[in-house]
């Protein structure tokens, strides 16, 4: 079977997978709370990846309920939406998100996300753009992401290389998803802010890596609190 007639077999699928998924979300009792990485650069393994992976290690310190999770979207084949699909699902586009990306973003277990791209021409790369439109499937029929925390990382080739506004623009489009934003502590309120000034060992930046850190720390403990606020409401329940 090639990769694509898999993908067809799988998206045929899709739909009794996903509601076997939600219908068993609704009475398992998760013990632990897994924290997703987004890598939204075509360089696999590069700067970007590095800088999100670092936020993860950091946020899975936390606590050991924390478990966390590193997708690379470098060398992936990430459409945005068509003109005109519908987007309700992703069984429209034949691609590598519905099999590499979105079942790690609709299992019950997800406790927040952090996402990171590369500030090109002071924007987010055109990868994380298409990512960003596709997660318009975790919308309908219901807003699967809603109240998860969320950070971004930004990697710029200056220190002032349009970080920040990678930040902002992709904190906007995930408020669409009412999620929780949330920045790092102190010289990370915003978010990751790195600056690959070191021929691709971003690890040199220390400054950007401590806000890499930083950002993990705040998603983890949002989600440790979103976590506990959750279970003893249904125990009171």
């Amino acid at each position: 079977m090639n990769r694509r007639k898999f993908l067809e077999k799988g998206l045929v699928l899709g739909g009794a997978v996903t509601l076997g998924t939600a219908a068993r979300a609704e009475t398992q009792t998760i013990n632990k709370i897994r924290i997703v990485g987004i890598s939204c650069s075509p360089r696999k393994g590069k700067t970007t990846a590095t800088s999100v992976k670092i936020a993860l290690e950091a946020a899975q310190k936390v606590n050991p309920k924390i478990e966390t999770e590193l997708i690379d979207l470098g060398g992936m084949d990430i459409s945005g939406w068509a003109g005109g699909a519908t987007p309700g699902t992703s069984q429209e586009i034949m691609d590598d998100f519905p099999i590499e990306v979105e079942p790690s973003l609709m299992a019950p277990d997800l406790g927040g996300l952090i996402i990171g791209s590369p500030s090109y021409f002071r924007s987010m790369s055109s990868l994380c753009k298409a990512f960003l439109e596709r997660l318009a499937s975790l919308r309908k029929p219901k807003l699967l992401l809603a109240d998860k925390p969320v950070g971004v990382v930004a990697v710029g080739a200056y220190r002032n290389g349009g970080q920040e506004l990678v930040i902002e623009q992709i904190q906007t489009a995930m408020l669409c998803h009412e999620v929780m934003v949330v920045g790092g502590k102190p010289r990370a309120h915003q978010g990751a802010t790195l600056w690959n000034a070191y021929n691709d060992d971003i690890t040199k930046d220390e400054f950007g890596m401590d806000t890499a850190r930083k950002l993990g720390i705040r998603v983890a403990e949002a989600a440790l609190e979103l976590f506990v606020n959750k279970k003893g409401t249904s125990q009171s329940t």
